[in-house]
């Protein structure tokens, strides 16, 4: 009788012990609570003649390690495999093929998103409204991981869907507002660029919902940020009015945007990367295509950063206006 508490211990902790799923590394550390304690209560017997009752207390509690451990490993495996859909279906709605629209001389676009966790909640869009209107996008969640992921498809649809109504960025930011404003509980705002480019004679009409200033550059100039008015971020107050303005584009002209990820990258020594360092990496290219404008910015971010933990998403479009005919996109290497 006196080993019937161990016969009914034994299995459901050995159960516990099997069912788990978690990293290897606390697999084995398992393995020793595991044995130890039989080992133990074993030499206690044989040495001593101690009756195991009193280390059935011991095994009482290891069983009920053996069981949560066990559940959240599976906890976790779910979780994980929840993420990763997350992360495929946040990619899924990115646009990631390059070039973009092949058959269209008028303009050349690139752009990334690299989230500071599995999932981010920034974004960027670019589609066409019709045959001569391009419309560019992009935007930044307040917020991180699966809760920003899920408010960026909102805000992404609703954009994209009020965009092919018709009206002006302004007139559709409005809209979307007013949609994310209803029951917003949890309190996230989403800041947005948009423009709509005439792909006949370049004009670009923009509006700014508490979204970084665009850099633009003139073919025969550097690149400048453009002091742009800003109202307030979507999603904070229903019924606000935004303001549009306009950029003419000529041949050879571009235009830069990007998410707060990008100036407010920290090195190791809490140094900002800023806006005049990213206006100097910009400065430096010559005549550069879109692709080659983002890949020489995020290697000078990587650059500064360099072991620093990346804090925010990074997150960058950029389109050249090449004009009705159309004009070679030189990389600046």
């Amino acid at each position: 009788m006196a080993l019937a508490p161990v016969l009914v211990v034994l299995p459901p902790l050995t159960q516990g012990f099997m069912g788990y799923n978690g990293p290897e590394k606390a697999k084995k550390v398992m393995r020793l609570f595991f044995m130890l304690p039989l080992i133990g209560v074993a030499l206690t017997c044989m040495e001593f003649g101690i009756s195991i009752q009193h280390s059935m207390v011991l095994l009482s509690i290891l069983l009920a390690l053996g069981v949560i451990v066990a559940y959240r490993g599976k906890r976790m495996t779910a979780t994980r495999t929840e993420l990763d859909m997350a992360v495929r279906i946040q990619e899924s709605m990115l646009p990631s093929t390059f070039p973009a629209f092949p058959d269209r001389p008028e303009f050349d676009l690139y752009a990334s998103m690299d989230p500071a966790r599995e999932v981010g909640g920034d974004f960027y869009d670019f589609f066409l409204i019709d045959d001569d209107h391009l419309a560019l996008l992009i935007a930044d969640v307040s917020d991180k991981g699966v809760p920003a992921a899920l408010m960026m498809m909102s805000a992404k649809i609703l954009i994209h869907y009020r965009s092919c109504q018709g009206g002006t960025p302004a007139q559709i930011l409005a809209d979307v507002n007013n949609e994310l404003c209803v029951k917003n509980d949890s309190g996230m705002f989403v800041t947005v660029w948009m423009g709509i480019l005439d792909t006949r004679d370049g004009t670009l009409t923009c509006v700014n919902a508490g979204h970084e200033n665009p850099a633009v550059k003139r073919s025969d100039g550097a690149f400048r940020l453009f002091q742009d008015k800003h109202g307030l971020p979507l999603g904070v107050m229903p019924g606000m009015r935004y303001q549009d303005y306009t950029l003419q584009f000529n041949p050879g002209d571009l235009i830069f945007v990007y998410t707060d990820g990008v100036p407010e990258a920290n090195n190791p020594a809490e140094e900002l990367y800023g806006l005049q360092r990213l206006e100097r990496t910009l400065t430096r290219l010559n005549n550069p295509a879109p692709e080659a404008v983002l890949k020489a910015v995020r290697k000078n971010v990587d650059e500064f950063v360099g072991d620093a933990n990346q804090f925010d998403d990074l997150t960058m479009l950029c389109m050249k206006y090449l004009g009705q005919r159309g004009e070679p996109a030189e990389a600046d290497h």
